[in-house]
């Protein structure tokens, strides 16, 4: 099938790509100037790529009618939640109107065969309580970020332009997901990152960190992109999956594990600049309606995943 996937030199992006090669499939992706080098030269020559801003509907439109896509997975966001709280307009505007974009242009070519996942994201919940976890789709969306809020309309316009239009739009909530390749602007990520620093005597011996109580439900992105391909083969089109391993790991326990592989001995330290206005406190996930409609389950270890990602900052730092 020809794949189209938007954001495709990002973490998730490059790997997808991989994946879906893998699959037998001819692959086309979306990606702006400033895409991470290092994951464009993975796809290069493998991978049909588009430079193209969604925010422009006319660049849009003319990868759409050049491609014809028979699947889009579209990945392209502003997707640190830090950053959202810095640059809200630019969140907002780069996650709500690519989308729209997107969706014109599909109707507009009249690919009405054509199956669209939109990869939404845990931080649409946002306010959870106590007695809410592990949580279900139908759980309230209080999100507690620019970031999230922008999740939440794409969420929302997927199913409305399934409503409105009949398109073959699936929505995903995969909670946190990592691995190699993960941008260091993410905790557990940037936490390798510093490990591996002071391992080759780059940095002092600690590692500065924000909020270490706060519990996420990791899954590995070679997980998550299997559960992306299965979306758009076995989900309903209009409906919401929550994607994840129903497990939470505190931010804590998580840094403990990845001090514990470092080969030196290794200090904590808070950073207030890592502090957010506000913090989603807990997500856990209830994936039962995607794993029944799926049958997909995690097969790799979040220690493994850790590994490896310490491993990828080893080879790079």
């Amino acid at each position: 099938m020809r794949v189209l996937i938007t954001g495709v030199t990002g973490f998730v992006g490059s790997h997808l790509a991989e994946y879906c090669l893998d699959q037998g499939h001819e692959v086309a992706g979306t990606f702006r100037w400033r895409s991470r080098d290092e994951n464009l030269s993975i796809v290069k020559g493998k991978v049909a790529l588009h430079d193209a801003d969604l925010r422009d509907p006319v660049g849009v439109r003319k990868v759409i009618q050049a491609f014809q896509p028979e699947r889009i997975f579209h990945l392209a966001a502003q997707s640190y939640v830090h950053a959202s709280w810095a640059s809200p307009a630019e969140t907002l505007s780069t996650n709500i109107i690519s989308q729209v974009n997107l969706f014109e242009a599909v109707r507009e070519a009249e690919l009405t065969e054509c199956r669209i996942q939109i990869a939404g994201s845990s931080e649409e919940y946002g306010m959870v309580y106590s007695d809410e976890t592990p949580i279900k789709e139908n759980n309230p969306l209080r999100p507690l970020s620019p970031y999230g809020v922008s999740k939440v309309a794409q969420d929302l316009m997927g199913y409305q332009y399934h409503q409105s239009y009949g398109m073959f739009i699936v929505r995903t909530r995969s909670f946190n997901h990592t691995g190699p390749r993960r941008g260091d602007v993410f905790a557990e990520s940037n936490f390798a990152k510093q490990i591996a620093e002071i391992e080759k005597g780059l940095r002092e011996p600690v590692i500065s960190h924000g909020n270490l109580d706060a519990y996420r439900d990791y899954t590995d992105v070679r997980d998550i992109i299997r559960a992306y391909v299965l979306s758009l083969e076995k989900c309903e089109p209009g409906e919401v999956y929550n994607i994840g391993t129903g497990n939470a790991w505190r931010i804590g326990d998580m840094l403990d594990t990845l001090i514990d592989m470092a080969t030196v001995a290794v200090t904590k330290q808070v950073d207030p600049e890592r502090a957010r206005p506000s913090d989603v406190m807990r997500l856990e996930a209830d994936s039962t309606r995607f794993r029944k409609a799926t049958g997909w389950e995690p097969r790799i270890p979040f220690e493994t995943t850790l590994k490896d990602l310490l491993d990828y900052w080893r080879e790079r730092v």
